[in-house]
């Protein structure tokens, strides 16, 4: 083998090196970003069971047997939360006692993380929580991963954050009749 047919056979080995280098990378961001997109999947669904779950249950702890026809007969705002005994979200029984709930779980996909908080909102501006009992209550719900990565430099977890409002309605019979 002479000189010129070395130096190609070198050329092409490194050109390979090359070649496999970038195919190995790519695969490696490819299996990163398919590990992510796995934990947030799995973190919009447990925001979404937590929201549905307190979606199933009454207004307000006032209204799950009566009707409401006054926000002074609601929960004062300060009060929102589960009440005695309620210590897990299988006893709760109204929606606002999802305020302060949090709840860790070990999948096989990772840790997750979530977080609740119920708050009265006026209608006009339901991103800004009053302090006062409204027909309207807030439900936001953060979950965050082990798996959940939003700086791979940094290393700094993701989160996912659902909101949904949850109004109570009633209707007066207004007729006179029965």
């Amino acid at each position: 083998m002479n000189t010129g047919q070395t130096l190609i056979t070198i050329g092409a080995i490194i050109l390979l090196s090359v070649v496999l280098l970038r195919i190995n990378t790519n695969f490696l961001t490819t299996q990163t970003v398919l590990s992510n997109t796995r934990g947030e999947v799995m973190a919009i669904s447990l925001a979404t069971s937590t929201m549905e779950k307190a979606s199933s249950l009454s207004f307000d702890a006032k209204s799950d047997t009566n009707s409401v026809v006054s926000t002074n007969q609601l929960t004062p705002y300060s009060d929102l939360g589960p009440e005695a005994g309620e210590t897990s979200d299988t006893l709760f029984n109204d929606f606002d006692d999802y305020n302060g709930f949090s709840r860790q779980d070990t999948l096989a996909s990772g840790v997750y993380t979530t977080i609740c908080k119920v708050e009265y909102v006026n209608p006009l501006a339901p991103d800004d929580p009053v302090n006062n009992e409204t027909w309207h209550k807030k439900l936001t719900v953060k979950v965050t991963g082990n798996t959940m990565i939003q700086d791979w430099n940094t290393m700094v977890q993701d989160t996912i954050i659902f909101s949904s409002i949850f109004s109570y309605w009633f209707f007066l019979n207004m007729s006179g009749g029965g």
